[in-house]
This record gives structure tokens, sequence and C-alpha cells, in this order.
């Protein structure tokens, strides 16, 4: 099982490859030479972002204001090459009080391996790619999440849901195209 430690990174960021609609979501790590990008769904770093705002917001202090985080501000590209070493199925937010840290751990979990013993009803991790961020670090990544986040496709105004560059098929319209 490869696990990728980060503490702290030069660089996390989360990025898109593809055009709006047809993006690929990436959370990528870099520390000197070693660079690692993971997948992952939009849903799941929008509720990574929303969560670590929300934690950061709760801890407060000089260190997680914005403008602390403006020192680690990075609207860069993803770094190349973008080969995702997994998908990840599994985000997890924690903090280090002792260090005052944000620690995030993307998972790919995988089926249990067989076993002679007793079985173990857990899925084995098959990648990790832990980060520990200070807290200004951890507020610029979710600044640039959630602008990406955001710059998607536009919402219809009628429903809501997002429209294609021919339009889309509204159900607040009757099916009609708008």
């Amino acid at each position: 099982m490869p696990v990728f430690e980060f503490d702290p990174p030069q660089r996390f960021v989360a990025g898109t490859v593809g055009p709006p609609g047809q993006r690929t979501f990436f959370l990528q790590a870099r520390e000197g030479r070693r660079l690692i990008s993971v997948s992952c769904e939009k849903e799941q770093l929008s509720i990574l972002v929303d969560r670590l705002l929300d934690l950061l917001d709760e801890r407060g202090g000089v260190e997680g204001s914005d403008d602390a985080g403006a020192a680690y501000a990075d609207n860069d590209p993803l770094d190349t090459p973008i080969e995702d070493e997994f998908r990840v199925t599994t985000l997890s937010l924690g903090w280090d009080p002792d260090r005052s840290t944000v620690l995030i751990e993307a998972l790919r979990d995988g089926e249990p391996e067989p076993q002679a013993g007793p079985e173990d009803p857990e899925p084995t991790p098959l990648g990790v790619v832990r980060v520990a961020l200070p807290a200004a670090q951890a507020r610029a990544f979710a600044r640039r999440a959630r602008a990406l986040l955001t710059a998607g496709r536009p919402p219809c105004p009628f429903c809501g849901g997002p429209l294609d560059p021919t339009g889309h098929i509204c159900p607040r319209a009757n099916g009609y195209r708008r």
C-alpha cells in the first residue's frame, strides 16, 4: 500500500482538467521534486472545502485569517505531468491541536484481502495521501478550491441545474429546451 506523506507540502492545490461539464478534479501535493496527483469527485471536494472552512472558522485565530492566507495564495495551473496515482474514495479531515495544523487524508479503499484467520470486514486501503497544512495554507487551499468549484457551467435561471453550451432540457419548462 503506497503511503504518501507531506508535512507540510510546498504546494497543495485542487485543480481540474477538461472543459466545464466534463472536468476531472484533482488534488495535487508537491514537496521538492516529489509530486503526487489523485483524482476525486466534485462533490467530495465541495464537502471537504465546506468542512475545512468550518474547522478553520471554529479554531479562529490570527494564523487562520484571510491576511495570513494571502501568503499561500496559488493561482498557477496544476503541475505536470498530471497522472493520478489513484481515484479517491474517502477524504478525511482532522485537526492537530499541538501543532495547530489541519490534517487531510485521501484514501483509495479496496476489497479486504483474504486471511487465514477471522474475516476482517473493513476494506484495506490501497493508497493514502496524508497532508499536514498550517491553518493559513489550509485557508488558501479552501479559497482556491471554492473558486474552482464555482467556475463550472452556469446554472439555469429557472431550475438551477447546470446549463450546457447547447442548453438543457429544463424540468421547469415541461421538458422544452431553453
